[in-house]
């Protein structure tokens, strides 16, 4: 439900990226201790950093490093990948073309999503259809972050199985019919500093203040810049400082959704004050595209058998979002 959180609460998954799909430990203790520090992260800060998750801080790293080395191209090289309505919204962002709550974000960006063939969700996902764009320069780009993505899709899914036992429920709730074919999302972002950029175009703000569109977000944030801020209860804005090999998570719109508001999203933005270029990587475990969520019946009995918000189809949200945050 959100307090007045002074940190953020820094969690070693390692039993349960062990154990979670093990059914003889589902007693485990040490398990059962981490679901129980995850429903504590989820209800007061929707905030929590995970290390024990066992993907190499060397790969963390160099994903980082080869998001670095493709922003620093040259203007006309990054605009081969440009992002535009016929690419499905894939593809490169320049500056202030990301738009929260109607203003320009100072950041720039690669959006990779979950490739949809034509037709396959019908028009739901028209305006989405197509493959990422993606880079010739660095060479590895694409075979790092396809494999970066992949180890990220099942650490998100041990991470949820997680969550659901946290919330009372089976632990595979979020998989079949909600989330057994999860829509992914990867922004690799940028954000320069201030002086680099037009002083028409400059804001303070590298990335507004919101909350995440799906059920879990895993940040991969340079280890030497403190840049985002989460919101808490009494509006402190509460920095989300790097703490090197871990990842920086959150909850997001359906799980609020999906919990009935036993867990709900915590506002967040990013200001990149240092002197230096800073970026993140940041992965969206979602739902399945066209999953309608609503509260889950265990969710309803623990907060008065009445459902607090109405059935989303996941796609018609994500869809609006992204329509409504592109700026040509």
């Amino acid at each position: 439900m959100g307090s007045d959180f002074k940190a953020i609460p820094l969690i070693d998954i390692t039993p349960l990226v062990e154990k979670i799909d093990d059914p003889s430990m589902a007693d485990d203790k040490d398990m059962l201790q981490v679901v129980r520090l995850l429903d504590d992260a989820c209800k007061e800060a929707g905030f929590f950093y995970v290390k024990g998750h066992g993907i190499a801080e060397s790969m963390m790293r160099e994903v980082r490093d080869v998001t670095h080395k493709f922003f620093q191209l040259p203007y006309d090289e990054k605009l081969k990948i440009k992002m535009t309505p016929q690419s499905g919204y894939r593809g490169y962002q320049r500056v202030g073309e990301n738009i929260t709550k109607g203003k320009p974000d100072m950041h720039e960006a690669i959006d990779c999503y979950t490739p949809i063939e034509s037709g396959k969700f019908g028009d739901l996902a028209k305006p989405m259809e197509g493959s990422n764009l993606w880079p010739k320069y660095p060479s590895n780009f694409d075979v790092l972050l396809e494999n970066y993505i992949s180890l990220l899709r099942d650490l998100s899914r041990k991470i949820m199985r997680g969550i659901a036992l946290a919330l009372g429920g089976p632990v595979d709730v979020f998989e079949g019919r909600m989330a057994g074919d999860p829509f992914w999302v990867c922004r690799l972002i940028g954000y320069p500093v201030s002086n680099d950029i037009p002083e028409e175009q400059r804001t303070d703000i590298g990335c507004g203040a919101h909350t995440d569109y799906g059920l879990l977000t895993l940040v991969n944030q340079d280890d030497d810049i403190c840049a985002l801020e989460v919101r808490n209860q009494s509006g402190e804005w509460i920095y989300a400082k790097p703490v090197p090999g871990t990842f920086v998570c959150n909850i997001g719109d359906m799980l609020k959704v999906w919990s009935n508001g036993i867990y709900q999203p915590t506002l967040h933005r990013v200001v990149n004050n240092s002197p230096r270029y800073r970026v993140s990587v940041a992965f969206f475990y979602e739902s399945n595209f066209d999953a309608a969520v609503e509260p889950v019946e265990f969710c309803l009995e623990k907060t008065g058998g009445v459902a607090k918000y109405e059935k989303v189809v996941y796609g018609e949200h994500l869809v609006q979002k992204v329509l409504t945050n592109f700026v040509m």
